[in-house]
């Protein structure tokens, strides 16, 4: 297939443009590299730089490339930075992705693999999270994806030959296996790189946010699957997407992992002996987020095969010890 990847120059775009290549796919990258970097989309795989929210350049692009399949991974995903500045959010997510539907019904796309959150569930009642597990967000981000599925359902439902698949994923990490591409935020807010700028004295101290959650050490649990599992997972439902297909997916290894467990696990990784403070908890955090995968591994056969912790900080801990400048000015 033909397969239109918008923010293909992010984190997990990059990672789904090298699984839709091994796979035998063609993927075009898009991007406006205001978060990206053009370092981390293959030399081969043609790059459109430019904004989701410009629909009639959008629109060109489905239609000039023939486009099978949306992965659309385009958005802002800092949950302190939605609570502060939350506009931002609904402009870029929920309106960038109503741009994307805007695009994909003038090129009559059939297909589209939408990246979804477990932040859409919000405080649940109970873990492990169910694909049915009512969703009431409590941050913007959260709400900015939901908006998001709910314009995306209402879409399909008036387009019997197309099809989508939500995935609500839960706390990515790790790099590529091979070491070529990985994580750069800036700011870098995710737990596991703070982790590991800390343990290669790039950042004084990593600050816990809360440490009296009604979790068993009083630290938020999160389920961290490993990000080839999850761009292996989203090659895998665009295969089996069928036009009418309405597909909703959790991602993730269904265990959590504490913050506490997380900076042991690193500690063993790195040999590092890193600088922890306890800080106040942070807004829009809830205390315990993990997954129930069952639902696409009942469907599809696919479950995450990287479920060691301590592996997945290892892949990420390869990416910063080669590159502790990230992708550097190479945007």
């Amino acid at each position: 297939m033909r397969v239109l990847v918008t923010g293909g120059a992010g984190y997990i775009g990059s990672h789904a443009l090298r699984a839709l290549l091994r796979a035998g796919h063609t993927p075009v990258a898009y991007d406006n590299l205001s978060r990206g970097h053009r370092a981390a989309v293959p030399k081969d795989v043609p790059l459109i730089e430019a904004d989701i929210r410009d629909t009639d350049v959008l629109t060109a692009a489905l239609k000039d490339n023939s486009i099978d399949c949306v992965m659309h991974f385009a958005a802002f995903a800092y949950v302190g930075e939605s609570v502060e500045v939350p506009l931002l959010y609904y402009n870029n997510n929920s309106r960038g992705t109503l741009s994307v539907l805007e695009a994909i019904d003038r090129a009559r796309t059939p297909r589209l693999v939408f990246s979804s959150t477990c932040a859409t569930y919000g405080n649940p009642p109970q873990n492990p999270i169910i694909e049915t597990t009512v969703q009431r967000p409590i941050n913007p981000y959260g709400m900015s994806k939901l908006v998001s599925e709910y314009m995306i359902s209402d879409y399909a439902a008036s387009r019997p030959d197309f099809s989508y698949a939500a995935l609500r994923y839960f706390n990515v990490a790790g790099s590529s296996f091979d070491g070529e591409i990985g994580e750069d935020h800036d700011p870098e807010t995710h737990l596991i790189p703070v982790i590991l700028q800390a343990a290669l004295g790039r950042r004084e101290k990593v600050t816990v946010f809360g440490d009296d959650y009604p979790t068993p050490d009083g630290t938020c649990i999160r389920d961290y699957i490993h990000v080839e599992d999850l761009v292996s997972a989203h090659v895998r439902v665009m295969e089996a997407l069928k036009p009418s297909d309405r597909r909703i997916y959790n991602l993730g290894i269904g265990r959590g992992h504490s913050v506490r467990e997380i900076i042991d696990a690193a500690r063993r990784v790195t040999g590092v002996d890193f600088k922890v403070e306890i800080g106040p908890r942070r807004a829009g955090d809830p205390a315990s987020l993990y997954s129930d995968p069952s639902r696409i591994h009942e469907e599809l056969g696919w479950r995450a095969q990287h479920t060691d912790i301590e592996e997945t900080i290892r892949s990420a801990y390869q990416w910063f010890s080669k590159n502790p400048n990230g992708y550097g000015d190479a945007r």
